[in-house]
């Protein structure tokens, strides 16, 4: 009894064994023959504009958003908090898939800027693009560049490199193209600012 009861035991593991085989190779055929894209991002690609016409009429500054940049750059995220220093975001993935925000607040820089670039740290340097200077922040998880201005702030800030940076804030613009002179936010000098205020 015991000579047949162990194998009988032996025959069970084997045959265990040889349907685990049975059902992997299924599943590699399976696997090989149904399509697949290993590229699909999950990230669907937003379209802000409802949002940026509508933020553009109520908020208390210009707000900006890119215009003319490569189709490569993918929107995925837009927000406007009227009830938390009017806080305006659009969030990106650059060409390379590095994450870039354009944000701008009625909060202190002190406060606001640490808490959208992931508390990166003013270097006390500034970069002059498009005619405005701009601070340089560094931080271990992002980089941002940010310009204080009168009663707003405005922060690029991301994971995507430097020049990434400057690229979006070369994009920048307060009013779409059609509408009202197309000028750059915080890319155009202090009275065209103050003409898109008011406009």
């Amino acid at each position: 009894m015991d000579a047949v009861a162990s194998k009988r035991g032996k025959q069970t593991v084997r045959n265990m064994f040889l349907s685990t085989l049975v059902t992997a190779a299924c599943a590699g055929v399976i696997y090989m023959f149904v399509p697949h894209d290993e590229n699909l991002d999950p990230i669907k690609r937003v379209d802000f504009s409802v949002e940026l016409a509508t933020v553009r009429v109520t908020a208390p500054y210009p707000v900006a958003a890119p215009e003319g940049l490569p189709e490569k750059w993918k929107p995925t995220s837009v927000s406007y908090d009227g009830a938390a220093g009017q806080a305006w975001h659009l969030g990106f993935l650059d060409p390379d898939g590095k994450y870039v925000a354009v944000e701008q607040s009625t909060t202190t820089p002190r406060e606001y800027v640490p808490q959208v670039s992931q508390k990166a740290k003013n270097t006390g340097k500034t970069e002059t693009i498009a005619g405005r200077e701009w601070q340089y922040w560094e931080g271990e998880k992002y980089d941002a560049l940010v310009l204080p201005e009168k009663g707003h702030t405005t922060v690029v800030t991301g994971s995507a490199p430097k020049e990434r940076l400057v690229e979006m804030v070369e994009a920048l613009r307060t009013e779409p193209t059609g509408g009202p002179a197309a000028t750059p936010s915080a890319s155009a000098s202090p009275s065209a600012s103050a003409s898109a205020s008011a406009s």
